[in-house]
């Protein structure tokens, strides 16, 4: 297969993990005969040194022109002022709402070999597998703004199609898996909250009648997620609160730095990241766990080109790693390896 991909590797440690992604993608290459035509581009706070924007016109027409965009990391202290004319983080929701890609999904489980580097009790770290379905591109991110001196505002929206589409995403999943979607909202107190609540409900009844449907309130997600987190299956949330519930979730796989994301639009078209952030701290210091971003490989091999085997190796190779006792910093204080070191140990269960 033959195939286009943009990198986007940003900042902070992005360039670091990206380097690390781009060894699997050439194991994978040679593996298996395929051809990577990899594309470099400047995205985040980069790119605004270079161009002025976070997301200029060239990343966006090869972003375009690609069938899967791979992504480091964006941010740092250097952009953080919250008054400055663009953000690197700007970037991030002008390409999401650019590209289309409205569904997030952010896999969530437990490898047997890091149940210790979590702070959660074992008991409850058994065969975790949770797939979160994040709606990317509507809500308080990118409702109307205004800010005054003594006066702030940020609204929330959200559409009937919009809410339609994302459960349509968490349905598939959700066949492909155990058959359950816990939903999450606080229609307690919110008007959107109570159409996303009322749309679920309809629109599962009507389309999609095997799969069982929860609904639990945001508030009480966060509880439950650590105290019972076998209990969830397909987890469904707004933009807001799937990008708070993911974060708590890392607890439960060790590290923040084992999480790989999905942002796909419609086709097999997506966006492809590790749910970390920048970690300017451990800039240059080849800390980084770049797990997050090779399962993020795996995920767009398997979402975007159809790969499953591929991407199954890739999950494996993974695996294989942990088994040997091979973990960075995060996992393991004691006795760890570098960023590239274990970017070429995955790289060499692939190969070998």
């Amino acid at each position: 297969m033959k195939s286009e991909i943009t990198l986007l590797a940003g900042d902070g440690i992005g360039p670091e993990v990206t380097n690390e992604a781009v060894k699997i993608l050439k194991a994978i290459e040679k593996e298996f005969g395929h051809s990577f035509t990899l594309n470099h581009a400047l995205f985040g706070g980069i790119a605004i040194d270079e161009t002025g924007s976070p997301y200029p016109q060239e990343t966006q027409d090869l972003c375009k022109q690609a069938d899967a965009v791979l992504l480091g990391a964006v941010g740092g202290p250097k952009w953080s002022d919250p008054t400055a004319k663009t953000r690197p983080e700007k970037g991030l929701l002008d390409m999401r709402s650019d590209l289309g890609v409205y569904a997030n999904l952010r896999h969530i489980r437990t490898y047997p070999q890091l149940i210790d580097s979590s702070p959660i009790k074992n008991d409850y770290l058994d065969d975790i597998d949770i797939m979160f379905v994040r709606e990317l591109t509507g809500g308080i991110y990118f409702g109307e703004k205004e800010r005054l001196d003594d006066y702030a505002k940020d609204v929330c929206e959200y559409s009937t199609s919009e809410i339609q589409r994302i459960t349509k995403v968490a349905a598939n999943l959700a066949q492909q898996r155990r058959g359950k979607i816990t939903s999450v909202d606080k229609a307690n107190v919110m008007a959107t909250s109570q159409l996303w609540r009322s749309v679920t409900t309809d629109y599962l009844g009507n389309n999609y009648k095997n799969i069982e449907l929860e609904h639990m309130l945001a508030d009480a997600a966060t509880m439950h997620l650590l105290s019972r987190p076998g209990d969830f299956d397909v987890v469904l949330a707004d933009n807001l609160f799937g990008d708070i519930l993911t974060d708590e979730a890392s607890l439960l796989a060790g590290s923040i730095g084992m999480i790989p994301s999905a942002s796909l639009g419609n086709d097999n078209f997506g966006v492809y990241e590790p749910i970390h952030g920048s970690a300017p701290d451990i800039q240059g210091k080849e800390l980084a766990n770049p797990c997050g971003i090779i399962l993020s490989v795996s995920m767009l091999l398997r979402h975007s080109l159809g790969l499953k085997e591929e991407a199954s190796t890739i999950d494996k190779a993974v695996e294989s790693v942990l088994d040997d006792g091979i973990f960075t910093v995060d996992l393991s204080k004691d006795n760890f390896v570098s960023t590239v070191d274990m970017g070429n140990a995955v790289a060499s269960k692939i190969s070998s």
